[in-house]
């Protein structure tokens, strides 16, 4: 592992043994944060596939009573009937906060609350396939906007989770690797300079010594 270009000091030293600790603390904290994002990932993704099924489910019922109207109602007659709808739907768009990530929150409403202006027709000209087919995609409409929350959840919480386990992996192969071996190598450098150093002083002690009272004299 390539070691940081810095000065060996001992204020360096410092510096990069408390950015270190920031490093570790910070690689434990987002560990955390994505186990448990993956957790609730998970459990929305069993959830939102328990309710495609059912979505797909109603809608295939919601096709089968389509067919059957256009196979006792003219085209014409069938167009004409759902030209003109009577109610409306509104969706609301929010968001709640989970684990750093703003996942959104769809909420729907009707223009009106009488339940026969789903019905954009009369009843005198058209069969009763037509009006079980509108019952059931009005039952599924409230649970395909569930889903499509869910599913923009998932697809958001799977970008966030992403992006946290490339956080993490570079912190606990790249980063903090980086700060060990850069403290490794300050660390031994300091120490070959103060071996350096205590050689030096004893040389120079020697020599004051030897200076002072003339050991080298009185050894010949």
């Amino acid at each position: 592992m390539a070691i940081m270009n810095v000065n060996p000091t001992r204020m360096q030293l410092t510096k990069l043994k408390k950015q270190l600790t920031t490093a570790v603390r910070g690689h434990k904290m987002l560990k955390d944060k994505r186990d448990e994002l993956m957790r609730q990932f998970l459990d929305l993704v069993r959830e939102t596939r328990a309710l495609r099924d059912e979505v797909e489910q109603k809608l295939n019922d919601c096709n089968s009573h389509f067919v059957n109207a256009s196979a006792v109602m003219s085209k014409e007659a069938l167009d004409a009937s759902l030209m003109s709808p009577k109610q409306q739907i509104n969706v609301e768009i929010g968001s709640k906060n989970v684990m750093s990530v703003e996942i959104p929150q769809f909420s729907s409403s009707t223009r009106t609350s009488d339940s026969g202006d789903i019905f954009p027709y009369g009843f005198a000209y058209t069969s009763f396939e037509l009006d079980d087919a509108i019952i059931a995609l009005n039952s599924a409409l409230p649970d395909l906007i569930k889903l499509a929350e869910m599913e923009k959840s998932c697809e958001l919480m799977s970008a966030e989770i992403e992006k946290t386990r490339r956080r993490v992996n570079s912190l606990e192969h790249v980063m903090i690797p980086r700060y060990q071996d850069t403290i490794k190598y300050i660390s031994m450098k300091l120490e070959e300079n103060d071996r350096s150093s205590r050689t030096r002083l004893m040389k120079v002690k020697d020599m004051l010594l030897d200076k002072a009272h003339n050991y080298s004299g009185k050894q010949k």
